[in-house]
């Protein structure tokens, strides 16, 4: 009998063992979460992860860490996190260009199929974006008028940027170009991303960019970069005297830029879970929205993994349609 009550009490503790120690398996996140970055530092996608990690550790106690691995259209970054443990532990700030263009763009280039290996955790914000031009060198447009003017009286010399061939301000301004009369323009892009494209337009050495607000934003308060039109729903209080694209014509042109987090699908529905409730309540956080404001960004996190997931496919289906339209050429560098 002794003996029996031994083997019963090591059951039942070892039963309570095995149960603590799946608890503890289970809680997510118990250590700090890598976070792969496609661009260089200074960027809005770099922005918005390095908020969005500040906030996560406030959240959950557990760092998370920033990497930055830019190049290859955003497909080194996507490569990391498909091969990494599926266990929400590495995921992915990206954006229209690296997380849906680049997919359209490259299926072959990725090892896995797109939709089936990378889960999308939620949106994260959406960024306006200008139209702007350089200030360098006395470049003269000051309107979209005049802008559009001197394009067409000066056929291959204005130098547009872009954070890439095939990128999403790429692909803006070759349509742009395309709905304004065929307009003949240089791209010039800017492998550096954001940052980049940034100096580019300072320098002179690009004449218009599209390129988001938070980018732009200090640049053009000190009247180095010039805002002719806005991609926004409308008008921003910081820009009131900016048109946006509708008001000046051209209602269909331009991206309203967005962030979002992935993570590989073959990650647990339940680590999914956690980590899109991690996030929910990073982008509640007080200390986040005040940072997210001070850079114009919207917060717009999706109402559920589910509708995260619909939103992806929807927004592959959308530039599917635009690079069908739009035909660039890759191979251009």
């Amino acid at each position: 009998m002794k003996r029996l009550s031994l083997m019963l009490l090591s059951a039942c503790l070892a039963t309570a063992f095995g149960v603590a120690t799946a608890a503890a398996q289970e809680k997510f996140p118990n250590r700090p979460v890598k976070v792969i970055v496609p661009y260089g530092p200074g960027g809005a996608t770099d922005i918005t992860a390095r908020i969005v990690a500040d906030g996560f550790q406030k959240v959950t106690g557990q760092p998370m860490v920033v990497i930055n691995k830019p190049g290859a259209y955003g497909l080194l970054a996507i490569e990391e996190v498909l091969h990494a443990t599926p266990d929400g532990y590495t995921v992915m700030v990206g954006n229209v260009s690296t997380n849906t263009i680049t997919p359209v763009l490259f299926p072959k280039k990725l090892s896995v199929d797109y939709l089936k290996g990378m889960v999308a955790i939620s949106n994260l914000i959406d960024v306006p974006e200008f139209l702007a031009v350089t200030t360098a060198d006395n470049f003269a447009p000051k309107t979209p008028k005049e802008f559009l003017d001197y394009a067409k009286q000066n056929p291959g010399k204005v130098r547009y940027g872009s954070v890439g061939v095939g990128s999403y301000p790429h692909y803006d301004m070759a349509y742009f170009a395309k709905k304004a009369g065929d307009l003949d323009m240089q791209h010039l892009p800017n492998k550096a991303g954001a940052a980049g494209m940034v100096q580019d337009i300072l320098r002179g050495d690009i004449q218009a960019a599209f390129m988001n607000v938070a980018s732009a934003a200090g640049q053009v308060q000190a009247g180095k970069i010039r805002p002719l039109m806005i991609v926004a729903r409308e008008r921003l209080p910081d820009y009131p005297n900016v048109p946006t694209m509708k008001e000046a014509g051209y209602p269909d042109v331009g991206t309203i830029a967005w962030n979002a987090i992935f993570t590989s699908a073959g990650t647990p529905p339940a680590v999914q879970q956690a980590l899109f409730d991690a996030v929910q309540k990073t982008l509640k956080e007080p200390d986040t929205i005040d940072k997210m404001n001070k850079q114009n960004f919207n917060i717009v996190p999706s109402k559920s993994l589910a509708e995260a997931k619909t939103w992806l496919a929807g927004e592959m289906k959308h530039w599917e349609g635009i690079t069908s339209v739009v035909k660039i050429d890759m191979a251009a560098q």
